[in-house]
């Protein structure tokens, strides 16, 4: 390890890369020397630019293409990361991984009163059950000393009635991070979980609809600002790195000291 590229070495998969949070996690550990699969399931083009820029900077990505919250999305994601990972060091042999960032999600769950058997399962599918599994097929060919980053959201944290499905989901997540802490520990894995707060991305897009909007979402910052993905995937890559050696089963805020 060196201190100009930490990651050296390293293989990384960040699930929803294409992005947003994805995409800023997915340049930063490329950025600190791992090779990184930037997985995505609808924005093949975006994940390819992710990839273009990566390797335009001087680092190395591939892309990984697979649809979740479906049937055997799990196996479909490391199918393609094995395939992905071969091609890329040009040489067969068993996949291996050292950092897993499920970070892939969706939102807009609504208040309890509009909810529907199909959004909730649509909610629990990619953002608990998605994880769990991509985890369970991870530990295989996770090295010992490795790091799963899971991004939660300060939902699970605050009353968030207005997307109530979402923050359970969130809240499973949470719940799953601390469990798998406990578990892996023995092989040196560290598990810990981040909790974005208001961030500018396409996810929350319709709550910056005006510029009144966008005022009232940065003024519940204590720094009066929304928060960029490059604010949470610097925190990423601290949890990634061997200085976080001493960190597992935690829940790190990073929201710009929203509602305090």
């Amino acid at each position: 390890m060196t201190a100009e590229r930490p990651l050296t070495g390293k293989v990384a998969l960040v699930t929803g890369a294409g992005r947003g949070i994805g995409a800023a996690i997915a340049r930063r550990l490329a950025r600190d020397g791992a090779l990184v699969a930037v997985h995505y399931g609808h924005s093949e083009d975006a994940a390819g630019k992710v990839v273009a820029e990566i390797r335009e900077a001087g680092g190395r990505a591939f892309t990984v293409g697979a649809l979740l919250g479906v049937p055997r999305d799990a196996e479909a994601v490391f199918s393609a990361f094995d395939a992905g990972l071969e091609e890329e060091l040009a040489s067969p042999g068993p996949a291996v991984l050292d950092i897993l960032v499920n970070n892939a999600g969706t939102s807009g769950s609504g208040p309890l009163e509009k909810a529907t058997s199909d959004i909730f399962d649509r909610m629990m599918a990619v953002n608990a059950k998605a994880p769990f599994f991509l985890v369970q097929q991870a530990l295989p060919r996770l090295r010992e000393g490795g790091r799963i980053i899971n991004i939660s959201s300060l939902a699970s944290r605050r009353a968030f009635p207005e997307s109530l499905a979402y923050a359970m989901s969130k809240g499973a997540l949470d719940t799953m991070t601390l469990g798998l802490a406990k578990e892996l520990a023995p092989r040196g894995i560290t598990v810990n979980a981040i909790g974005p707060g208001f961030i500018e991305t396409d996810m929350n897009a319709r709550r910056r609809t005006t510029p009144e909007a966008r005022a009232a979402l940065a003024a519940r910052s204590a720094f009066a600002r929304i928060g960029a993905p490059a604010d949470v995937a610097d925190v990423v890559a601290f949890l990634a790195s061997e200085d976080s050696r001493w960190m597992t089963g935690q829940y790190v805020e990073v929201s710009g000291g929203t509602d305090m």
